[in-house]
């Protein structure tokens, strides 16, 4: 027996007699997700009339008694950073940020500290435990020079929730990229399979022999003649997925040091307008708005967060330097 386990005691009512074990606990315990529920009948952590060997798809019938062990949840083998976090919401299931430019989402290699997840361990100190770990829920990510609005869950039916909504698409991410050229059309679409590139292992591609579908829509809301900025709103989330679609159209995000083109940056003539362009030294990419129904709550809730100073400071400068010579 876990010091620190709690155990609660569940009796099968007549309408919920066939059931199978699992189903029946995970309609006692919404807010924990079938995977931790699954995972807790295998550890010997749930008894069917006192007895422990019981399988997931036990049938139950009227007058069974069920009890769970919840053991307490345990440390992650990582250490909490005071890393300053600019929250926008936070309540006791999850937890909206605006992730500045150069903040690691996950330890990787590479990146065994300064993340946003040590960041989160120090900040969120009464982690409940996502599937009896206690850590926070990553349920989607932003690459490390991408800036805007990530949401994390905090407690398991959180990370369940938001975890569903992202794969049946029921989340609306919208962002902005300030990328080179000024593009012929004021709107698109690009429906483009992205996948691991079949060279380049550490790239994305549109010509991977294993692209998954992607989709991605954009629109221009200003013109600056060498760039312009663009509202992009995306379907799918694939790794990299706006860099590389907007990449293959021919006008790549400005400062994108994988998927950029150098080429774009000597065809401008003007050493002051270049200059500052190749100055941006990240991405100019930013998830501004992202829109979800509360897991839990079940409000929808929406979120903004603001341009960045780098790129708001650009396309001032590109909006008195180039618009005054168009």
């Amino acid at each position: 027996m876990d010091e620190g386990a709690i155990f609660r005691t569940y009796t099968v009512n007549g309408a919920d007699s066939g059931l199978r074990l699992d189903v029946f606990l995970v309609r006692q315990r919404p807010d924990l997700s079938r995977a931790r529920l699954k995972r807790l009948i295998d550890d010997g952590r749930v008894a069917v009339c006192g007895a422990k060997a019981v399988r997931a798809s036990r049938k139950l019938r009227a007058g069974d008694e069920v009890t769970l062990e919840e053991p307490q949840a345990e440390p992650l083998e990582l250490l909490p950073e005071d890393i300053p976090l600019s929250i926008l919401y936070e309540d006791h299931d999850l937890l909206v940020l605006d992730k500045p430019a150069g903040l690691v989402v996950h330890p990787a290699a590479g990146h065994a500290e300064g993340t946003l997840v040590h960041a989160l361990l120090h900040h969120c100190r009464d982690l409940p435990g996502i599937g009896g770990v206690l850590r926070p829920g990553i349920v989607h990510r932003l690459d490390r020079d991408t800036s805007g609005v990530l949401v994390v869950a905090k407690t398991d039916a959180a990370h369940s929730g938001l975890a569903s909504q992202f794969k049946n698409r029921q989340v609306q991410k919208t962002y902005v990229a300030l990328v080179y050229g000024n593009p012929g059309e004021n709107q698109g679409t690009i429906d483009l399979p992205v996948g691991r590139h079949p060279v380049e292992r550490k790239k994305m591609s549109t010509k991977s022999r294993r692209g998954k579908r992607a989709v991605t829509s954009w629109e221009i809301t200003e013109r600056f003649g060498v760039a312009a900025l663009l509202k992009v709103a995306i379907e799918t989330g694939r790794t990299h997925q706006i860099r590389v679609h907007l990449a293959v159209t021919g006008h790549p995000v400005v400062g994108d040091p994988v998927y950029g083109s150098t080429k774009r940056i000597s065809a401008i003539t003007d050493p002051v307008v270049r200059s500052r362009l190749k100055g941006m030294n990240r991405q100019a990419l930013h998830a501004v708005r992202l829109s979800f129904v509360h897991p839990v709550g079940g409000e929808q809730m929406e979120f903004e967060a603001p341009l960045p100073a780098d790129m708001a400071e650009l396309c001032r400068f590109l909006r008195e330097h180039c618009l005054a010579r168009l």
